[in-house]
């Protein structure tokens, strides 16, 4: 067996309609498209949520809310994760770059924000996008220092 000798096996494969080739081959004449109508023209293609004429669902119901575009989105940490990482890595000073190399933070441009949940027993430095207040005062609380970035 060569490649220039494989061939489908026989009966799996159709030969495609020929379309509008003369009244001879049954097939010519409308070309299976019927008589007038947009379907039957060159070009017809049916536009996204068309219903027939009638006026579609997206234009039936009606625009409701807004979106913000002074919204920020950030992710939430909290201290209890802080603790638990500088117990783990012996840290005294946490940033962004800490969070990003433990695998909490994925992506570039994320911000984050330090939440209250939990209980921190180690004094630390925290750099972060923003804080809770119950967050900024356990980690004060405690000796710590917060730093807005």
């Amino acid at each position: 067996m060569k490649l220039h000798n494989l061939k489908p096996a026989k009966g799996s494969t159709h030969s495609r309609r020929r379309l509008g080739r003369g009244q001879g081959s049954g097939l010519g004449g409308t070309s299976t498209r019927g008589h007038k109508g947009a379907k039957a023209r060159s070009g017809y293609s049916k536009k996204i949520g068309f219903e027939g004429g009638q006026m579609p669902l997206q234009r039936r119901l009606p625009k409701s809310g807004f979106k913000n575009i002074n919204h920020k989105e950030y992710l939430a940490v909290n201290i209890s994760t802080l603790q638990h990482l500088a117990e783990n890595k012996n840290l005294t000073k946490i940033g962004i770059q800490d969070l990003k190399d433990a695998g909490i933070v994925k992506g570039k441009k994320i911000l984050v924000k330090i939440l209250g949940n939990g209980e921190l027993k180690a004094k630390l430095e925290v750099e972060a996008n923003a804080f809770s207040k119950t967050a900024e005062e356990a980690i004060k609380a405690v000796g710590g220092n917060t730093t807005i970035i």
